[in-house]
């Protein structure tokens, strides 16, 4: 049986024939697949097929809500495998039909010209508590099955900066920051490593948009989904150790919002740089 919290275990493929894989979902206490783990899966599927080449960048989108209850196919298809980058579409697919699909770019390593932003401001990880001790330090204010919710096995560490109070929302400004890390070792491959944090990329992230106008996951009548998600690396990085995901809302508009966010390393090493656009609609 797969653990909630082991992120290798989660991001296990069964492979079926040439370039068909086969993944699961834990069970997470959710009735729908949680978009970072389909990500991830198909990131794993599509390295399952580049044996010496390293993914820089992805580019997916969300079609259907995914299964929990079912296994999802997923379906490499080997675009191009060039003199120095290689090119994969996946396709996850549920009962016939496409959930999700990915393309993603990976390259030989070489050197050249650098710049990066510079590490933002923000308290040590140890410092802020967990989500389920945030949640807890509020009494009697907060449900207690959202403390429950907060403490169900999850595969990765969260710490919020400044986190959105669960039953009195206000507007808050859409720049946040959350440190996150693996709960259980992944090892240091560095295909694992990018799978593990692909999974993560999709994790507190679509509130940035939500932020500004006050709502939250359980706002009466709010419709909220991903919709589309990018993501670039940069460096090689340890997600053992506790990753600082700094993030963005700069446009929401015809029911979309738009979230961008920087990856850095406790040192200031930016590894990683995602997008994403999400549906947010509220239904009076």
């Amino acid at each position: 049986m797969r653990t909630p919290e082991n992120l290798a275990e989660i991001l296990t493929l069964e492979a079926i024939e040439v370039n068909l894989f086969r993944g699961v979902s834990p069970n997470d206490g959710f009735p729908r697949i949680f978009g970072g783990l389909v990500i991830a899966q198909a990131l794993t599927a599509a390295y399952k097929t580049v044996p010496d080449r390293i993914c820089h960048s992805l580019h997916a989108y969300f079609i259907r809500p995914g299964d929990v209850n079912a296994p999802v196919l997923y379906e490499v298809e080997r675009a191009r495998d060039g003199g120095t980058f290689t090119t994969r579409r996946v396709a996850a697919i549920q009962h016939g039909e496409q959930i999700f699909n990915l393309a993603c770019s990976f390259q030989t390593p070489e050197e050249g010209l650098e710049h990066q932003s510079d590490l933002p401001d923000a308290p040590d990880p140890e410092s802020l508590p967990t989500e389920a001790e945030y949640l807890r330090s509020l009494g009697d204010e907060v449900h207690p099955r959202f403390i429950k919710m907060a403490e169900y096995p999850r595969p990765v560490d969260l710490r919020w900066v400044d986190p959105q109070h669960p039953t009195r929302p206000t507007p808050k400004s859409s720049t946040k920051q959350v440190w996150m890390r693996a709960k259980a070792p992944i090892g240091d491959d560095v295909r694992l490593q990018q799978c593990a944090l692909a999974y993560a990329s999709d994790m507190a992230f679509m509130e940035s948009a939500l932020r500004p106008h006050g709502l939250i996951w359980t706002t009466p009548g709010l419709q909220a989904a991903s919709l589309d998600h990018a993501m670039w690396f940069h460096h090689p990085f340890d997600f053992n150790d506790w990753i600082l995901f700094s993030q963005d809302s700069p446009s929401a508009s015809q029911g979309r919002g738009l979230v961008r966010g920087q990856m850095f390393t406790r040192d200031g090493k930016l590894v990683a740089s995602v997008a994403q656009e999400c549906l947010m609609r509220v239904r009076k």
